[in-house]
């Protein structure tokens, strides 16, 4: 019997969770372990079981952003639960805000600007959660994770410990940062400025209503695809090659932009899967851009 079988005994862990329902594309098969986070004690629990029983760890955050093999994950699959949904405004002058890995990106947009906290509006309109957003440097519309966070709380798998990182500490860069796959980032920090809350309220509703009118939405999707090159705008790019409508499969590019695939309800992950590479080596063969996927791909891809 394994540590997980001891886990999944004393009802902390389940065993073939289909993760589809936790993605943005509703695609993808079981997790061979899943765990949902329900307090900070279930973290060092799940290390002392990886530490005698190692699986490949997938941290499942909002399930934006990611694709999941239809033949599942080979591994566990870690998601944090409501203990990590909560908000901490402080007071001026230093206006610090704490919000937990679980805590939705335009939540936490919303909230601090109803408490009279700007600077971090540009998350309204991202489909994700803090955790994520710290692993990726999440932005938009001219800011990013990076410019706001003063620290975050880190919790290693493979050591059983928590520490805290700071942006340094993280090395940012473009949409990506040094969080390991055995790191699970479980509550970030950040400095905020005092704002009027009316006129925050004015900027959220105009980056949404951009994304509206930009972006699809009410479909099945995991926003955008690939990073922006340096300079270029990777959806520009493949409109210009001429993909748009371009299909694979139940899985196509976006009319509206190109940077953005839909899925059909009878679509599978390797559809997508194979949608992403041919665009991706269309476009290196008409413009010599070699476009970086943004969307994480876990577990077998043909």
């Amino acid at each position: 019997m394994s540590a997980f079988d001891d886990l999944v005994a004393d009802g902390r862990a389940l065993t073939d969770v289909r993760l589809g329902s936790l993605t943005t594309y509703k695609l993808g098969g079981p997790a061979r372990f899943y765990v949902e986070l329900l307090d900070r004690e279930d973290l060092p629990l799940v290390a002392d079981a990886l530490a005698g029983d190692p699986q490949p760890v997938l941290v499942v955050g909002r399930g934006s952003n990611l694709v999941i093999s239809d033949q599942g994950w080979p591994g566990l699959a870690i998601r944090f639960g409501f203990a990590f949904t909560e908000i901490g405004i402080g007071p001026e002058p230093q206006c610090l805000v704490t919000a937990g890995a679980a805590t939705t990106l335009p939540r936490l947009a919303r909230e601090t600007v109803n408490r009279g906290r700007g600077g971090l509006e540009f998350y309204v309109g991202i489909p994700g959660s803090v955790g994520g957003a710290v692993r990726t440097n999440a932005g938009g519309h001219g800011s990013e994770t990076a410019d706001w966070l003063v620290e975050a709380e880190i919790f290693d798998l493979a050591e059983g410990a928590f520490r805290t990182a700071g942006p340094t500490d993280l090395n940012f860069k473009y949409r990506s940062s040094s969080v390991q796959s055995t790191e699970l980032v479980v509550s970030a920090t950040y400095r905020t400025a005092p704002i009027d809350t009316a006129r925050g309220q004015e900027t959220l509703r105009e980056i949404t209503r951009w994304r509206r009118l930009h972006q699809p939405g009410g479909t099945l999707n995991a926003g955008s695809v690939f990073r922006n090159p340096p300079g270029d705008a990777a959806g520009r790019i493949i409109d210009e090659v001429g993909l748009k409508g371009f299909a694979v499969g139940g899985a196509r590019v976006s009319d509206k932009h190109a940077n953005f695939f839909e899925a059909d309800p009878e679509a599978t992950a390797q559809d997508v899967y194979d949608l992403v590479q041919q665009v991706r080596d269309r476009v290196l063969e008409e413009t010599g851009i070699a476009l970086v996927p943004e969307v994480q791909f876990a577990g077998p891809f043909t």
